[in-house]
């Protein structure tokens, strides 16, 4: 196989395809009036979180926040912890920023941007309690599975993002995806789990109406949760 030329540079394997789907009169209003106060512009250096939310307090990455609701309820649920949320669908983050002015939420702030180069750029080492990544897209057919976003590489990238202690809770209701993840956390050196295999689903992680949806058709959800050595 033949190398790329000199000065073409391969595009990057994206984990998610930009759908933006439409925005409701709502989510628009609220992505276009509230970003400037709750979001957070993507900048190649490191974020400090004292400075985004006024004080010190241990801060959760969220992955993947969707619609917002998962994460504006554990947001409010722990008040004593700071949460940043990454995603990159305009009405979901439109959705998010409702939620975070409806509940009056201090400890939530949402990044809109391609969260492998938020980790890489934006988090230092050691900065993170814990990191949420709750039904990532899990690119069922097999020659997309590279798409895949919790793959080794990534998973050391965030594995040193977290503090000693820190944890990292996956959640994915694709059997074969969960599989691959739980064989890329267990060969993850800094990274140690908290149960045989797969988790109970934590107290902090409340059902989704899809999830619900799911349970009563008969869908199983595995939860991982691993700690950082």
């Amino acid at each position: 196989m033949s190398e790329p030329r000199a000065g073409i540079l391969r595009r990057p394997i994206r984990s998610f395809a930009l759908r933006q789907g439409r925005f409701s009169p709502a989510q628009r209003r609220a992505h276009e009036e509230l970003l400037p106060r709750f979001g957070i512009a993507f900048a190649a250096a490191p974020l400090e979180p004292a400075a985004v939310f006024g004080r010190k307090a241990p801060v959760i990455l969220e992955i993947g926040s969707g619609m917002g609701e998962t994460t504006a309820e554990i947001a409010q649920a722990i008040p004593d912890r700071d949460f940043l949320a990454v995603e990159v669908h305009a009405p979901g983050v439109g959705s998010l920023l409702r939620q975070i002015d409806a509940r009056g939420l201090s400890n939530l702030r949402v990044i809109q941007h391609d969260a492998t180069e938020v980790v890489r750029e934006m988090i230092a080492p050691g900065a993170l309690a814990g990191i949420h990544v709750f039904f990532p897209d899990p690119w069922p057919k097999k020659r997309h599975h590279k798409r895949r976003l919790l793959q080794p590489p990534f998973v050391h990238e965030l594995a040193l993002r977290l503090a000693g202690g820190g944890y990292l809770h996956v959640a994915t209701d694709w059997q074969d995806y969960a599989a691959a993840i739980l064989a890329a956390l267990v060969q993850e050196p800094l990274l140690e789990n908290t149960a045989r295999d797969y988790a109970p689903r934590p107290p902090h992680r409340p059902l989704t109406k899809f999830e619900r949806r799911g349970i009563r058709l008969g869908h199983a959800v595995w939860d991982l949760v691993f700690r950082r050595r």
